[in-house]
C-alpha cells in the first residue's frame, strides 16, 4: 500500500490494513460454522469466503447473502443540507442500496429482498419530515431499480454511539442465482480472459471520509466550483450506479462471464480480488470524473494512491472469455453506461498493472481471504 495513501486515509480516520486484518480473522472464525448449515439441509459454499457476498445452497438452488454499509457519505448529505439547503438524502439512501445489491450481483445472484438499517444518534432525526421522506423514497427507488422487495429493517436510536445529528445507513440482502447458472466465484477466471470496465458516476460509496477532509480544507468547502460549473457538494452526492440490471441481462443472455468485481474500497486493487495466481494487465482506463480529479489533487495523492483509494471512473469490472467483451460493452451502453475493453488476464504472478498511469499493484497489497 502506498505510504501517501495510507497517511491520507489514516488522517481521515480509516486504516485499511487494520480493517483487512480484522476481516481475515473474522472469516477464519466463520469457517468453523459452515458445517452447521447441514442441520438445515443446506451447504455453505466456502469458496465464496472473501467474495463480495456469501453463497449457500438449499433445495437445489444457490443463494447469496450480504451485509453492507454506506460509510460516512450521509455526513456529507447532512452538511450540504445544513450549509446550502440542498436535500440529497434520497441519493445517499440510493447509494446504500446500490452498495448492497451490487456486491450481491457480483457473485451472480440477483437480489430478492433488501432490508434497511437506519441508526440515528437521536430519534429527533425523523422530525424533519422532508428529509426523512427523501431518505425513504430513495431507498424504495433503489429497490425498484434493483428489482427486489424492501422487506423491512431496523431503525435504532443510539445516543453516544452515533453522533446526535447523523444517521448511519446500512442494510442486508439475499439473492438467488438464476437457474442454469453457477455462482460466479472466480473458479472460471483464466489467462486470456478480457476485462471490461464499466463507468462509475463519481465517488459512489467509498472515500467519503477523505472527501470530507478535503472539503474541510477548501475555502469554498462544498460550494467549491468544479470545471463543469457543478459544486463539489453536488458532485460528491451524485448517486451511485446500480449495476444489477446490467448483470441480470448478461446472465440472462448467457454472456461468457468468468468474474465480476465491484470497484469500491481499495479502488482498482479490486481488479485482483480473486485469489487466483493471475496478472491483470490494463491498457485503457476510463475518463476520471472531475470530482475525483479534484480530490486527488487536493489530497496530493500520487497515481498509485489515487487508484488504490478511489474508483477513478471505473465502478465495475466484468471479466469474460476472449471475444466476449463486445457483448458486455453493448449491454452496458444499451443501459446508458459507458464501458470499454480495458485489458486482459495473463498468467501470474498475482498483480495489477495499470499501464496508462504507470502503476503496479503487487498481490500482497490486497489479501481478503482467511488466514
Amino acid at each position: 500500500m502506498s505510504g501517501d495513501r495510507q497517511a491520507s486515509y489514516r488522517a481521515a480516520g480509516v486504516d485499511y490494513d487494520a480493517l483487512d486484518a480484522a476481516k481475515r480473522m473474522a472469516m477464519a472464525k466463520a469457517l468453523a460454522t459452515s458445517p452447521l448449515l447441514r442441520q438445515r439441509e443446506g451447504r455453505a459454499r466456502d469458496d465464496s469466503r472473501g467474495e463480495p457476498a456469501f453463497v449457500f445452497e438449499l433445495d437445489g438452488r444457490a443463494y447469496a447473502f450480504v451485509v453492507e454499509g454506506l460509510g460516512t457519505k450521509s455526513i456529507i448529505a447532512r452538511q450540504v443540507l445544513e450549509r446550502h439547503g440542498v436535500n440529497r438524502f434520497a441519493d445517499v439512501a440510493y447509494d446504500a442500496v446500490a452498495a448492497i445489491v451490487n456486491d450481491l450481483a457480483c457473485v451472480g445472484a440477483l437480489p430478492l429482498v433488501a432490508n434497511a438499517y437506519f441508526a440515528t444518534g437521536a430519534s429527533d432525526w425523523y422530525r424533519d419530515s422532508e428529509r426523512a421522506n427523501a431518505l425513504l423514497e430513495g431507498w424504495r427507488r433503489a429497490c425498484a431499480d434493483a428489482g427486489c422487495a424492501w422487506g423491512g429493517g431496523e431503525s435504532p436510536s443510539l445516543p453516544g454511539l452515533v453522533a446526535e445529528l447523523d444517521i448511519e445507513l446500512a442494510g442486508a440482502a439475499v439473492g438467488v442465482v438464476p437457474r442454469g447458472r453457477a455462482p460466479i466465484l472466480g473458479a472460471e477466471l483464466a489467462a486470456g480472459d478480457e476485462i471490461v470496465l464499466v463507468a462509475s458516476s463519481g465517488l459512489h460509496a467509498n472515500g467519503a471520509s477523505l472527501a470530507r477532509a478535503v472539503a474541510g480544507g477548501l475555502p469554498g468547502g462544498y460550494a467549491t466550483a468544479l470545471p463543469s460549473g457543478a459544486t463539489l457538494g453536488e458532485a460528491l452526492l451524485a448517486p451511485s450506479i446500480c449495476y444489477v440490471p446490467l448483470i441480470a441481462a448478461l446472465l440472462q443472455s448467457g454472456a461468457p462471464l468468468t468474474y465480476v468485481s465491484h470497484i469500491t474500497g481499495h479502488g482498482l486493487l479490486k481488479l485482483m480480488r480473486a485469489p487466483a495466481p493471475l496478472s491483470y494487465r490494463v491498457q485503457r482506463l476510463p475518463e476520471v470524473p472531475e470530482v475525483l480529479s479534484l480530490l486527488v489533487a487536493e489530497a496530493r495523492l500520487d497515481a498509485h494512491a489515487a487508484y488504490s483509494t478511489f474508483n477513478m471512473g471505473a465502478g465495475l469490472a466484468v471479466y469474460c472469455r476472449a471475444g466476449g467483451a463486445e457483448q458486455i460493452i453493448s449491454a452496458a451502453r444499451a443501459r446508458g453506461l459507458p464501458a470499454l475493453l480495458a485489458g486482459r488476464v495473463e498468467p501470474g504472478p498475482r498483480q495489477v498493472q495499470l499501464e496508462p498511469v504507470g502503476v503496479r499493484f503487487g498481490g500482497e497489497e490486497l489479501e481478503l481471504s482467511a488466514d
